[in-house]
């Protein structure tokens, strides 16, 4: 089974009010088993509109990433983030 990626770029608008998120999310990461493969740090943007932050994340599977994504845990850290800054994300099967 192909490994999932999620791929996020995100602004962050109200970073205190962005840290509860940081903090859910996480756990809910922790739980399936996802390895974070990049997030913030340098960047190089081609084409397109840009973020100041952009993240990489590796699941096992498709499901184990949308499990996680539709998981109680972080649905509640995403409400968090509704209102703290602009974010674009993508579960993207690898090969």
């Amino acid at each position: 089974m192909p490994k999932a990626y999620w791929i996020a770029h995100v602004t962050v608008t109200n970073p205190e009010a962005y840290k509860p998120y940081a903090y859910g999310a996480s756990a809910a990461f922790k739980k399936y088993n996802a390895n974070v493969l990049a997030r913030g740090g340098r960047y190089e943007s081609l084409e397109g509109d840009s973020h100041a932050r952009n993240v990489v994340i590796e699941f096992e599977d498709m499901e184990s990433a949308m499990a996680c994504y539709n998981s109680e845990e972080y649905q509640s850290a995403k409400k968090h983030r509704e209102n703290a800054g602009i974010a674009n994300i993508i579960i993207v099967e690898g090969v």
